[in-house]
């Protein structure tokens, strides 16, 4: 798990040198471990068409790998600016397996033509390590990182397709001229690109390309219009403009001498479903597949732990991986809550991850977080965010920072709700749609989270309006689905199907992306169980009904009745039948009966009584930088709004977070 950068000039210009080293320091929380710098002339820029590279590490690392120079020595320096470049690769190292030097990064194969930067893990890594050495490979570490090499070699880019794990890479091929940028199937690890005249920079945060000396930082109007209508993006724009997150299953390949393009080289199918499967079969199935998947992700050459909410998804995986590590490590996030009321009083999970801890013989750890924390951790939370995206996530910094204190490695339980319809109050919108675009605009009405088309004109300023009306935010949402033309709409267990589908696509990934930059900042590694490959394709092909308990009730469904009410829940929190079923034996009845509950701090309380304070004087005090953009009276209302009862918890939160984006980054 790790972090890189790398700029390339598609035509005959030098790249710029300046700021190569500071690009990967600024990234250095991704990879404390290790550092390494390639310096390539791929035969453009003289007449005899010769390439030639410079491999180095720094001062800090030296002793790591003595035999090469340093960047950052007197010599390194003139030679980084006495040659002309048009390729660098950048690489930060956070060690988890093969801890020793064999494992540095940029890595290359041995005639030193096939050149990789690398985060992630691939968990299958030793099972295509023996098939390359049946086919003659000789290999010099024990890391997966050598396998991709090696397997790009044999197979060529289609290598990824045989991928289990999470990743993005950069592999430059010397022999072909070309670079490749990778994402893995579902965007765990993210990858960032912008293309300056004829260069093109990327990394794995964003904050390095804007250190890149010809990028000019400007904020990407219609992005900020897609956040305060979805409270995330569903393009692959940011907030900064022309910086783009390579999407999920995604290859852009540079070609030096045809140019720049990307494809998609798979994508979620949950149309195909098999209705053979029984009830009986499915729960064999998933027990072996998931049990699988977490033997396989525990394997590591450091301390591994895990994510233990008391909710079903992080239990699940928590049980299992006890039966491989014994004593296992788990940790949870609480909240002071003396001072709350309604639903948010049942927030605090603590009581049920003890339980859980001392059925499974954990070693446990908790935090609690008080409503004084978010104000402290705002900035830094921020920054490390980069691009704004869904929700309250600062009890997620800090669960992943108690986690960095024992362990290098934690599983999580992301993935389960998305794959087996765990969010059952929202298909209720869809399940009496009549065809597709009645399923569209069912939906999207739904997914408006903050402010409604309507609203805009009196939300954002005048001129902010203005550059955006025009902008169909509808069709960007619609862009979704019709990306796959292999959906369809014919009967409500499609409609629920492709709902599936969309929050894969989107809210899981925006989760992904938050648990990527959360995690990482406390230089900590988190893995998905269950999105093992295996187990996903499995998942994808079981029926509706096993995965929703009682389809029929949903017909019925008044949309009416509050959220709050008791019923609701009684009627419609019956998702993930099939894995609560499964799981009966491992997990306390108690914990597979829980209804759904997802990882939140009792924000509208806080907003309302101990960090009103805050609210206003991040959103309200004399000229916040979000006025040039939203309408200060128009926060004020949202503000007295909520204080008087109406819960825009999810609303402040991106106003807050937005006030901070501008001042972190001075956009």
């Amino acid at each position: 798990m790790c972090g890189f950068v790398g700029v390339i000039s598609l035509k005959n210009s030098t790249i710029h040198t300046d700021n190569l080293k500071s690009m990967c320091d600024i990234i250095s929380h991704r990879g404390p471990d290790d550092a390494g710098y390639l310096l390539f002339q791929t035969g453009k820029l003289n007449k005899k068409k010769l390439s030639f590279h410079l491999n180095f590490t720094d001062n800090s690392f030296n002793y790591i790998s003595p035999l090469l120079p340093t960047i950052d020595s007197a010599e390194g320096e003139r030679v980084l600016h006495k040659e002309s470049w048009d390729l660098f690769m950048g690489h930060r190292r956070l060690s988890v397996i093969d801890l020793t030097s064999a494992a540095h990064q940029p890595m290359s194969d041995k005639s030193k033509n096939i050149w990789l930067v690398y985060n992630g893990e691939i968990y299958n890594f030793k099972e295509l390590r023996n098939q390359l050495i049946n086919l003659g490979y000789d290999f010099e570490s024990t890391s997966d990182t050598e396998v991709i090499i090696y397997a790009f070699l044999e197979w060529g880019i289609s290598c990824v397709e045989k991928f289990n794990g999470m990743f993005a890479f950069s592999l430059w091929d010397n022999f072909n001229k070309k670079l490749y940028l990778v994402r893995d199937r579902y965007g765990i690890k993210p990858l960032y690109y912008t293309i300056i005249n004829d260069v093109i920079v990327f990394a794995s945060e964003i904050k390095s390309i804007l250190m890149y000396p010809k990028y000019k930082k400007e904020i990407n109007l219609s992005s900020l219009n897609e956040y305060f209508t979805f409270q995330n993006l569903f393009q692959y724009e940011t907030m900064f403009k022309d910086i783009i997150l390579l999407p999920a299953a995604n290859i852009a390949e540079i070609d030096l001498q045809k140019g720049f393009k990307r494809y998609c080289y798979w994508d979620f199918n949950f149309t195909d479903r098999n209705s053979n499967i029984s009830f009986k079969q499915a729960k064999i199935d998933i027990s072996d597949l998931l049990t699988k998947a977490v033997k396989q992700q525990t394997f590591a050459d450091v301390p591994v732990g895990s994510y233990l909410s008391g909710g079903m998804d992080s239990s699940s995986i928590t049980a299992i991986a006890s039966q491989f590590i014994p004593r296992i490590t788990t940790f949870t996030a609480g909240f002071e809550l003396s001072k709350v009321s309604g639903i948010e009083s049942t927030f605090d999970e603590r009581k049920d991850a003890e339980l859980l801890a001392n059925e499974y013989k954990t070693e446990h750890y908790e935090q609690v977080i008080n409503a004084g924390d978010i104000s402290w951790v705002m900035p830094k939370l921020i920054w490390h965010l980069e691009d704004l995206r869904l929700g309250m996530c600062y009890p997620n910094f800090y669960i992943s920072r108690l986690a960095s204190k024992f362990v290098k490695v934690c599983l999580s339980g992301a993935g389960g709700d998305e794959l087996f319809g765990g969010y059952p109050w929202r298909y209720y919108r869809v399940f009496k749609s009549l065809n597709s675009e009645d399923f569209y605009h069912n939906y999207y009405e739904f997914w408006q989270r903050l402010i409604y088309d309507n609203d805009k004109e009196s939300f954002f300023t005048p001129d902010i309006y203005n550059e955006i009306k025009d902008q169909n935010v509808f069709e960007i949402f619609k862009r979704v689905f019709t990306f796959n033309d292999d959906l369809k709409y014919d009967l409500p267990e499609d409609h629920i199907a492709n709902s599936l589908y969309f929050e894969i696509k989107t809210f899981l990934h925006g989760l992904l992306i938050v648990g990527d930059k959360l995690s990482m900042a406390n230089s900590l590694e988190e893995r998905f169980p269950f999105l093992d490959n295996n187990f996903v394709d499995y998942s994808m092909q079981l029926p509706i009904s096993l995965k929703l308990k009682n389809l029929e009730a949903m017909k019925k469904f008044d949309e009416n009745i509050s959220r709050r009410h008791k019923a609701y829940f009684e009627k419609f929190d019956t998702g993930k039948n099939i894995l609560r079923e499964t799981m009966k034996s491992l997990l306390p009845q108690k914990i597979y009966q829980r209804k759904k509950q997802g990882f939140s701090a009792p924000d509208e309380s806080w907003y309302r009584g101990e960090n009103l304070e805050y609210v206003r004087d991040m959103l309200l005090s004399k000229h916040p930088m979000i006025e040039r953009y939203i309408n200060i009276r128009k926060v004020e209302q949202i503000i007295n709004e909520h204080i008087q009862g109406v819960n825009h918890r999810l609303l402040i939160w991106s106003l807050i977070s937005f006030e901070h984006w501008l001042r972190e980054f001075k956009v």
